[in-house]
């Protein structure tokens, strides 16, 4: 029996989040489905980041995926940017957490390198790599979606190196892994008492 497993590649974002799936078997991988979410509509940041949460555990009760591959927030020069990208990746990772499915996270560049051999390639450059690696027919106009796939084409192309990215299996692998910026129960209940 041929060895399965589905990939979920995520574009975080707050204004588009682009999302990709293939199937591996064996040493193969095929098209499933790209697709994006337009968060542009919702005026609160915070109902932005409820839907990114409801739509990803959408997607992986719909089409259940083995793992998740997701784009790392670049560094800019906009730290509220920044600061909203982030709570967007960490959203959509909880999500995925919640259902006990792998998280790996993957530099841009180290994205850009695994699809065209040119981690400073454009996002044009990426989907039409894509478009000739998975037989995709026409391409999206955003290319988000093509981001999100390209997330998990480059976990593909990773899987089985050892240092693919960071990796989190769960919400105890999460907190292990950044125990400086978990505050344990008892300490923030003594935060809330003012000791």
């Amino acid at each position: 029996m041929a060895h399965e497993r589905i990939i979920l590649g995520i574009d975080p974002g707050t204004t588009i989040m682009g999302f990709g799936l293939i199937k591996v078997e064996n040493k193969t991988m095929r098209f499933l489905q790209l697709n994006e979410l337009q968060l542009g509509k919702y005026d609160d940041h915070y109902v932005k980041l409820k839907v990114i949460f409801e739509r990803t555990i959408e997607l992986i009760d719909t089409h259940h995926p083995d793992e998740i591959a997701i784009e790392a927030p670049f560094f800019g020069k906009n730290v509220q940017s920044m600061l909203k990208l982030g709570r967007a990746q960490g959203v959509a990772m909880a999500a995925g957490l919640s259902r006990q499915i792998p998280i790996t996270e993957y530099e841009p560049k180290k994205i850009k390198m695994a699809i065209t051999g040119n981690g400073n390639a454009s996002k044009e450059q990426v989907a039409k790599m894509l478009q000739q690696l998975l037989n995709i027919g026409e391409l999206p106009k955003n290319l988000d979606s093509t981001d999100g796939l390209a997330a998990a084409v480059c976990h593909f192309f990773n899987s089985g190196k050892k240092i693919a990215g960071k990796s989190y299996s769960g919400w105890d692998a999460f907190i292990k892994q950044n125990e400086g910026r978990v505050v344990a129960p008892s300490v923030k209940g003594s935060l809330k008492n003012g000791g």
